[in-house]
């Protein structure tokens, strides 16, 4: 049943034009965070249809596991910046639609750690010990004591599959049972598992060695069905396996099967192939422990997630970088201080660059020298690649598809990096064309402001904010004081004022940062005065 509410607490005339959609069931904490700064609607339960119908009013959507945002909703998306998603999974979310629409996917993967891991915890107990069986009998008037002999899980080996946020935290507990921990997980090296108290091993060693299999790995094509007919022929004979991440991890025939021959003592599933499962066989299974999807329904976990999907969203909309962005280049928290204001500085760069080097360049080299060039550089090419692009597209360019774009254009990017830089501790260099006749712009960042200090080989040293007209010039007597006369009788303000040169009364730059647009017919003027040959502005 489609329910809507509407929250508008928006103070400041800028903020009301903020609009998002929330329509799944979020935390009151993350509501009344998005509604001090936009227009929340609050409406539950609707159709592909009528999400079609309204998504165009919006700039943001929040969803859970319920709605499923297809690429028929994104379509129409017109105004959408960006798709929060209040859990870890995205599974609902087709992000590579979003992707190609520029439309950045982010989502709250920490909020819910602590409930997943003690529910697993919880759920690898229950199973050992025939908790809800022994409950259930107790209730219905038997007193079964012998029925019901469990293992202990001290001194057992606990096998998990994905050493991840939620992985780590389960082999860091279990640890303090007495039980040996296994881990498999292809991105993890063998360092950071001995830190959790876990041994690195293969898959194969895992299933064949481990008492209890947990499995806490994201959904892909390779861990799809991951416990199946083919691994179960591998597992110690009397495992007990426990799934609070993914249903279609596990390939549920294959193991009511081996259930049913003992290969598997028990199974602890929180999650299914289709929920509500209509097969239940698994659910009805006196060897299975069950619940509806529980992992992350604790009152701490929906109030966590709800808070830093509402954080993610209000980062994005307001120019931010977003700490959990799903399709775009992420800013390692670590790093977030010291690469933020290079983000802004690469984007500025580029954006000048396109108009004041009007030739278009086929090939972009970008050169990180100093300290900067020793962070992840991606998102910096991403904004170098979004400063290029979105002036002169139709489309969104921004830096979730940025890459996609270039690769569109047939846009070579090339990337160097350096420890050494000559003259500032980081610097970054754009150099558009062909070696032979590349045009290059330098940047750096002072005082946590970006700077412009080098066009082709004129030092100059400008922040690029507003207007800046750049003039070329011979370095001679009276070019200052003539540009000055025809911009004064123009009524065009100069707010300040770099020259740049090689050597005296050689070839020489202006630059100008101006208060007011400088049209094209006082442009003209400037060159036609013979002292000029050559003058360009930007906005930036």
């Amino acid at each position: 049943m489609t329910q809507q509410m509407t929250i508008d607490r928006t103070g400041g005339p800028g903020d009301a034009g903020r609009r998002i959609l929330v329509s799944d069931p979020l935390g009151a904490e993350g509501v009344d965070l998005l509604s001090e700064t936009a227009k929340v609607d609050v409406r539950t339960g609707l159709s592909e249809d009528e999400l079609v119908s309204i998504i165009g009013d919006y700039d943001a959507l929040i969803v859970r596991s319920g709605t499923q945002v297809t690429g028929r909703i994104i379509d129409a998306a017109e105004r959408l910046i960006v798709i929060g998603r209040a859990g870890v999974g995205t599974d609902n979310i087709d992000t590579e639609a979003a992707t190609r629409r520029g439309i950045m996917v982010v989502n709250a993967p920490t909020g819910n750690t602590i409930a997943a891991v003690e529910h697993t915890i919880a759920m690898m107990l229950a199973l050992a010990r025939h908790i809800p069986q022994a409950d259930a009998s107790l209730r219905d008037g038997r007193w079964d004591r012998k029925k019901f002999m469990g293992v202990e899980v001290k001194d057992k080996v606990l096998g998990i599959v994905g050493l991840g946020r939620i992985g780590r935290q389960v082999a860091r507990r279990v640890n303090s049972m007495d039980m040996e921990v296994l881990a498999f997980d292809a991105y993890v090296p063998a360092d950071v598992g001995v830190r959790y108290g876990a041994r690195m091993v293969s898959l194969d060693e895992l299933f064949e060695k481990s008492d209890f299999i947990t499995l806490h790995t994201s959904l892909t094509d390779e861990t799809r069905g991951i416990i199946g007919p083919e691994n179960l022929q591998k597992v110690k004979k009397g495992v007990r396996i426990v799934n609070c991440a993914r249903g279609p991890l596990v390939d549920e025939k294959a193991l009511l099967d081996a259930l049913d021959r003992g290969v598997v003592a028990g199974a602890a599933l929180d999650v299914f192939n289709e929920e509500p499962p209509s097969d239940t066989r698994l659910v009805n299974h006196p060897r299975v422990v069950v619940t509806p999807h529980l992992g992350a329904s604790t009152l701490e976990a929906q109030a966590g997630v709800a808070v830093t999907a509402a954080e993610q969203v209000l980062a994005v909309l307001s120019g931010k970088p977003a700490e959990y962005a799903l399709n775009a280049p992420i800013l390692p928290a670590d790093d977030v201080e010291i690469l933020e204001p290079f983000v802004s500085l690469c984007e500025r760069m580029a954006v000048f660059s396109t108009q004041i080097f009007r030739e278009p360049a086929s090939r972009i080299r970008i050169v990180f020298k100093g300290e900067i060039a020793k962070h992840d550089t991606t998102a910096l090419r991403a904004s170098v690649i979004k400063g290029l692009l979105e002036p002169v597209s139709e489309e969104r360019i921004n830096i979730v598809n940025a890459e996609l774009a270039a690769q569109n254009r047939h846009l070579e990017i090339i990337e160097e990096k350096s420890s050494r830089s000559d003259h500032y501790g980081s610097m970054i260099t754009l150099s558009m064309g062909t070696d032979g006749d590349a045009r290059t712009l330098s940047g750096t960042v002072m005082h946590g402001k970006p700077h412009i200090v080098m066009i082709n080989e004129y030092p100059v040293d400008f922040e690029p904010e507003g207007y800046i007209a750049v003039l070329h010039n011979n370095d001679i007597p009276g070019v200052i004081g003539k540009v000055g006369t025809i911009l004064g009788q123009e009524n065009i303000n100069i707010a300040f004022m770099q020259v740049g040169r090689n050597q005296p009364r050689g070839k020489a730059i202006m630059i100008l940062g101006l208060d007011e647009e400088m049209p094209r017919s006082v442009i003209d003027k400037l060159v036609e005065s013979d002292l000029i040959f050559d003058a360009n502005l930007a906005r930036v």
